[in-house]
C-alpha cells in the first residue's frame, strides 16, 4: 500500500470498478467504526434479591466491576467495605488466600455473590477465583499497553486504506476514457485491491479485539504520579521513601478528588533469578499499599492493579550500581475517572 506502483495500481483498480457496478463496487462503509455492541444485554437485579454469578471482567471501575456471564449477559458488581475476596488455591494442604478486591482485573474468570442494591446492581458479599485464572489476569494486563498501541496503528490502517480507496474512485472517473488501454492492467490491480481490502479487514479486526480487551484504560488520566526506591533486596519502605509518598499525598488530598483510583506496581533490579525479583517487586508493591492503607485509612477497593513486574521494564541499564539502584523502585499513579467532577477529598 505504501510503494507507489501499489498505489497505481489502486487508481487503476478504482476506475475498473466504477465501471463494474456491484461487481466490484465498494465504499467508506467497507471497515465499520469502532462502536459498542448494541446488543448486549446488562441485568438490573431486584433490591434485596440474592444472586451468585459467574463469568469474566470486562470493565473495572473504582466501586464497581462487569461481569459478562456464559450467556452473554453483564452483571455490574458494586463493591462494598464488607465485601470479601478470596484466591482459590488449588491442592490439598493448600488453603484459600484472602485477596482484596484490588486483585479484580479485566479479563479475570471469577464468580460473585450478593444481594441486589437500588441500582439495579449485585452489592458483592463474596469474590472468589481461581490462582491460575489470577495469574492469566495479570499476565494479559501487563502487555495492555502494547495491546493499545497495535490498536492505534491498525486502525489508523484500516482508516488510511478506506481514504485510498475513495481517492483511487475519483481518479477513476477523470480516467473513464483510458479505460481500454488499462484494461490489462486492471486485471492485476483487481487482485492487489482484493489483497489490500482483506488486510484493511483483518487490520480492523485487530483493533476491535484490542479495543474490546483495553475499554477501560480510555476512562482514566493521570493526576499525579511518583517513584520510590528501595534498597538491595529489601522490601522496606525507607524514611525517606515515606516522606515522599506523605509529600504526594497531601497534594492529592488538596485537589479535592472524585472519581479516583490508585495504582501500585512494584518492580527490581536484574540481580539474582526472575522468580525472586518478580515476588521481591510484588512484596515491595505490597509494602506502599500496606502503608497506605494504615496511615490513610485508604479504602482497599481505591486500589487497582497491585503487581510486580520483576526485573521488566528497567527505567536504567542493570549494568550500573546507579541504574540498578533506579530499577529498585514501585511506582505509585492516581487517577481520576474522566467523566466525573472533582468534588469529593482524598480519605
Amino acid at each position: 500500500m505504501r510503494s507507489s506502483k501499489t498505489k497505481f495500481q489502486l487508481v487503476v483498480l478504482a476506475f475498473i470498478l466504477s465501471l463494474a457496478g456491484a461487481t466490484f463496487a465498494q465504499d467508506n462503509s467497507a471497515v465499520p467504526p469502532l462502536t459498542p455492541d448494541p446488543t448486549v444485554i446488562t441485568r438490573v437485579v431486584p433490591v434485596g434479591q440474592k444472586l451468585k454469578v459467574g463469568g469474566i471482567v470486562v470493565k473495572r471501575d473504582a466501586d464497581t466491576f462487569t461481569l459478562r456471564g456464559p450467556d452473554g449477559i453483564e452483571t455490574v458488581v458494586a463493591l462494598t467495605d464488607k465485601t470479601t475476596v478470596k484466591t482459590v488455591r488449588k491442592g490439598l494442604f493448600r488453603r484459600d488466600r484472602p485477596s482484596g478486591v484490588s486483585y479484580i482485573l479485566r479479563g479475570l474468570r471469577l464468580e460473585a455473590e450478593g444481594t441486589g442494591n437500588g441500582e439495579g446492581q449485585l452489592a458483592a458479599d463474596k469474590v472468589r477465583f481461581d490462582e491460575e485464572d489470577l495469574r492469566t489476569a495479570q499476565a494479559l494486563d501487563a502487555r495492555v499497553e502494547p495491546v493499545e498501541t497495535l490498536a492505534v496503528s491498525t486502525r489508523a490502517l484500516a482508516e488510511d486504506n478506506q481514504v485510498r480507496i475513495a481517492e483511487a474512485e475519483q481518479n477513476a472517473q477523470r480516467l473513464a476514457g483510458q479505460v481500454e488501454e488499462l484494461g490489462a492492467v486492471a486485471a492485476s490491480a483487481g487482485d492487489a485491491a482484493k489483497r489490500a481490502q482483506v488486510s484493511a479487514d483483518h487490520a480492523q479486526a485487530d483493533a476491535d479485539t484490542a479495543n474490546g480487551r483495553i475499554n477501560g484504560l480510555d476512562d482514566y488520566e493521570v493526576v499525579q504520579s511518583l517513584t520510590v526506591h528501595f534498597r538491595p533486596g529489601s522490601a522496606v519502605l525507607s524514611l525517606a521513601a515515606k516522606d515522599e509518598i506523605d509529600e504526594a499525598a497531601a497534594r492529592v488530598k488538596a485537589e479535592n478528588l472524585k472519581g479516583w483510583i490508585v495504582e501500585v506496581v512494584g518492580y527490581a533490579d536484574s540481580t539474582g533469578n526472575t522468580e525472586r525479583n518478580r515476588s521481591l517487586s510484588e512484596r515491595r508493591a505490597e509494602a506502599v499499599i500496606n502503608y497506605l492503607v494504615t496511615k490513610y485509612d485508604l479504602p482497599l477497593r481505591r486500589l487497582v492493579q497491585p503487581f510486580g513486574y520483576g526485573s521488566l521494564n528497567p527505567v536504567a541499564s542493570n549494568e550500573t550500581g546507579q541504574g540498578r539502584s533506579l530499577n529498585r523502585r514501585v511506582e505509585i499513579k492516581v487517577m481520576v475517572n474522566k467523566g466525573a467532577s472533582s468534588q469529593a477529598s482524598l480519605k
